[in-house]
């Protein structure tokens, strides 16, 4: 279904909550507070988005709210911070440049970053109506493998995936590999997390265990938590354009006839796609809205413009090149296939 599609029917069926929000882009750097807090630099390039108290270390009793005096994203209530790797083309010469991120629909002149999705139910159910338990604060949790880079390896990571947009609109069909062909408006990169909370830990070693799918079925066909995971929280999506036009010259793709994009951690099969986040909604502001009937604009939730969340930035905490035609993706990453 198409975009305007499901918007229209939102705006007229009653739901609860489904919110759709722009985050623009607060930085890139080689930082990775979930999975190597601390590590300056980490192993991989990431693009963030959210509150500006994010630091290399991010510790869990981190007053995330409270000490962030913007965010990046529309509802000023989410101080939150979100994160996936980065993608870079590969040109035929062996060097790299790092691709562009371009607004999702609705969102004309955000900077970079990514659109934001808190649901009840899947996306194409417009009613919403399952109850669904918010995150807590220090709440953090990671999807995908970074490392994964088999059809297999990823395939335990449900609706992380990729869409060859033939425009701004399309939404199928979605692959677990990159594309392997031309896409003439962009990758769209989709992260959706698990949906079953153990109802005790805020994260875990792994940042993973604390987290599961549905026992059977999925979260868009509303299958039953496991016992073990009994608690229902909402689908957090991520979806990120990542603007490949301007690579769309035959001549520049490998002449093997392979696809030339490659992210950050080296993975040229996009089996490793991944996204990492950290919860930091002010007080109850989540919750609330989740049992609000609301569609992208929320009574509970203040929105600022656009332009306002363009301004809200940090400085890198890792200072090189990314920007460049470089010779190797920062911090070298072994490419593979």
């Amino acid at each position: 279904m198409q975009l305007t599609s499901l918007t229209a029917l939102a705006l007229v069926v009653p739901t609860n909550a489904l919110i759709r929000f722009s985050c623009s882009q607060l930085v890139v750097d080689r930082i990775d507070p979930l999975v190597n807090p601390g590590m300056v630099p980490s192993p991989h390039l990431h693009q963030i988005i959210g509150g500006n108290s994010l630091n290399a270390t991010m510790d869990p009793a981190k007053d995330m709210p409270g000490e962030s005096t913007c965010t990046t994203c529309q509802f000023t209530e989410d101080t939150s911070n979100y994160w996936t790797a980065v993608l870079f083309f590969r040109a035929r010469n062996g060097t790299f440049k790092r691709v562009p991120i371009m607004p999702n629909v609705g969102f004309d002149g955000a900077e970079g970053g990514m659109t934001v999705y808190y649901m009840q139910n899947g996306l194409s159910d417009y009613q919403q109506r399952s109850k669904v338990t918010a995150f807590k604060p220090g709440f953090r949790m990671l999807v995908g493998d970074a490392m994964a880079r088999t059809a297999e390896q990823a395939n335990k990571y449900k609706q992380v995936s990729y869409t060859c947009l033939q425009d701004i609109l399309t939404r199928f069909p979605e692959t677990k590999n990159l594309p392997n062909k031309k896409c003439p408006a962009g990758i769209m990169a989709n992260v959706r997390f698990p949906t079953c909370w153990d109802g005790k830990n805020l994260d875990t070693a792994d940042h993973m265990s604390h987290m599961s799918y549905p026992v059977s079925g999925s979260f868009d066909s509303q299958g039953p938590c496991p016992d073990t995971h009994p608690v229902p929280v909402p689908q957090l999506m991520y979806e990120t354009i990542w603007d490949t036009r301007q690579f769309n010259d035959p001549n520049e793709w490998p002449e093997d006839g392979s696809q030339p994009f490659v992210w950050s951690m080296g993975d040229q099969t996009g089996y490793g796609s991944h996204g990492d986040y950290l919860f930091g909604w002010k007080s109850d502001a989540l919750q609330r809205t989740m049992d609000t009937p609301c569609y992208v604009t929320c009574p509970t939730l203040t929105t600022q413009s656009i332009a306002n969340q363009n301004k809200c930035k940090i400085d890198r905490t890792v200072q090189e090149d990314i920007d460049s035609w470089l010779p190797a993706i920062p911090g070298s990453p072994q490419i593979t296939k």
